[in-house]
Order: C-alpha cells, then structure tokens, then sequence
C-alpha cells in the first residue's frame, strides 16, 4: 500500500444487539485506528436480507454510541451498494475467475470433505455444467499454489487454499452476493487498511486475499482478536443468544472488554465513564499486550498450517 493512512473499520451483521463479543471486536479495532492516529468506519452487513432486522441496525448504533465508540463518516450500508457486488461479479466472470454451479448444498455435502472454513468443494462444476444442469450460483475458481500472510497477533500463517478452501460461493443460489465478495468490495470502498477483528474470521483472511488480487484490490493488513466465549466455551454470538451489552453500566462494559484484550484499566479508573476509558486506553494500546490463545479451534486442521511466534 502506497497510502500510509490507517483506516479501519467494525463490520456488524444487523441480526441481534450488540454483545460482549462484539464489543470487543469493536473496541479492539477503534483502540487500533485511534491509536495510530486513523479514521474508525462503521459498515452495517446486511448483505443478507433474510437475516438482517432494521431495529438490529439501529440499536448496535445507539450502544457504540452510548459506549463512547463514535465512527467517522457517513455508515455503509451493504443493501445500498448490491450494484456494486454485481460489477464485480461480471469482472470475475469476464476473467474466468468464476464460473456457474448447479451443485446443490446437499450435493456438496455429499461430494465433499470437511475443512477449516467448512466443506470444500469438490469441483463438479468447474469444468461445465453437468448435462441436463442449470446453474444455481457462481464460485470462485481458486488458483493452485500456496498463500501466505501475516497476522499482526498470531504470526505467520500459510495454507494451500485449492486444498484446504476449494472454489467458494460468490453469488448464493438465491440470487444474493456472499459474504466475502461483499466484503472485499466494502473495504477496497471504503480505502480500510488494516481489518481488526475476531480470530473465528481468521479462515475468512484466505479466500477475502484470493478476491482482492483477482480484483486488483489492495491488501489490508490483520489483526485478530481472541473470542469470548460463554460459561460451555461457546463463542459468543447472537445464534447462542447473548446477552446484549448493558449500555446502563457502559463504563463498566469498556473496563471488562479492555481486560480482555490485556489492557486492564488502573485502579484509580474503576468507576469512570467510557470517555475517560478510552482516552486512557489510546495512550496505552500496544496490539502486542493482547493475549495469542484464542486461535478459533476451526483452523486445526492438517493443510491449514498456522505458525504461531
């Protein structure tokens, strides 16, 4: 990258409140672009409309707000920019990056075997359609050879993602852009330059590289969290229910994710306001502090080689 600005950014899925988890994603990446003096981006990922509930949307912004978490800029909001998604879709499609698939879930399932990032794909479509077939989405063709990267807490990481990934969805079967081709066209937008976020993400790294090069996007760097978890070492999330953030005690919702990420706040801070947290946690952050347990149990896997330092 020939910009030397730090822009960063929390990405929520508008499907619940906002959470202790969440949180600390939030705080980790806000402490990160604040510290270096960067800009913090919000972006609501309601790419998928079946999942995302307007009042979800509104109240993760009422609770980042009520936590002293303020963002700069306008919010991006993915339902606004499917044009977008669609561009790049008919690039990758131009390219030969991506081709149709009329592999059905079960199909896929059936055929394939189980990997870090969930079920790879054993290739039925990517030679042609099966006779007699139509497509149902569109998969990215992923290139042989290795991928390496670095991760800012867990080190040096490397995989060979035609083995361990497989070519992966870029248009679902209902006509919605996925995930990762969202993402990656969100954050080349919005110029991000470093993604802070949970360790559970860390398979998303590989396949989010794979789209930025096929796009000529640049590279943000990573940095990922440790996750919280709940009492059975669940992580927390809004499929397991979690609790919302109590935003009637944030002081003491900021202190608690701070601890979390190594940073302990001082005796004499126990009872402040988030302001006051904050302003103490910036001076302080050192990504370094962060603890390097953590590592999401979905990457021990025996083609997914992580290398920890």
């Amino acid at each position: 990258m020939t910009d030397t600005r730090y822009i960063g950014r929390f990405a929520p899925s508008p499907t619940g409140p906002l959470h202790r988890g969440s949180l600390i994603a939030a705080l980790a990446s806000w402490l990160d672009a604040r510290a270096a003096g960067g800009e913090w981006r919000l972006r609501i990922d309601d790419v998928d409309r079946g999942r995302a509930r307007v009042s979800a949307a509104r109240d993760i912004r009422a609770a980042l707000e009520a936590l002293g978490l303020e963002w700069d800029g306008p919010v991006q909001v993915q339902d606004a920019r499917r044009d977008h998604y669609q561009a790049a879709l008919e690039r990758l499609q131009a390219s030969g990056a991506a081709y149709p698939c009329a592999c059905t879930r079960r199909e896929v399932a059936a055929g394939g075997e189980a990997g870090p990032a969930g079920i790879i794909y054993p290739g039925t479509c990517r030679d042609g359609l099966p006779a007699g077939r139509e497509a149902r989405s569109w998969r990215f063709r992923v290139p042989d050879g290795p991928l390496g990267f670095e991760d800012r807490r867990l080190g040096p990481q490397s995989l060979v993602p035609a083995a361990v990934i497989g070519d992966f969805v870029i248009r679902r079967g209902d006509g919605l852009h996925a995930y990762h081709l969202a993402m990656v066209v969100d954050d080349a937008a919005l110029g991000v330059t470093d993604v802070v976020r949970g360790a559970d993400l860390l398979p998303a790294t590989p396949p989010q590289m794979l789209l930025r090069s096929a796009l000529s996007l640049p590279q943000p760097r990573h940095l990922h969290v440790p996750v919280a978890t709940d009492p059975q070492g669940r992580k927390l999330s809004k499929t397991n229910a979690a609790p919302p953030v109590d935003t009637r005690r944030a002081g003491a919702a900021v202190a608690d994710a701070l601890a979390f990420l190594g940073h302990p706040p001082p005796a004499d801070l126990a009872d402040a306001p988030p302001a006051m947290l904050l302003e103490w946690a910036v001076g302080h952050w050192q990504s370094g502090a962060i603890a390097r347990d953590g590592l999401a149990s979905g990457l021990q896997h025996p083609q997914y080689r992580v290398h920890k330092v």
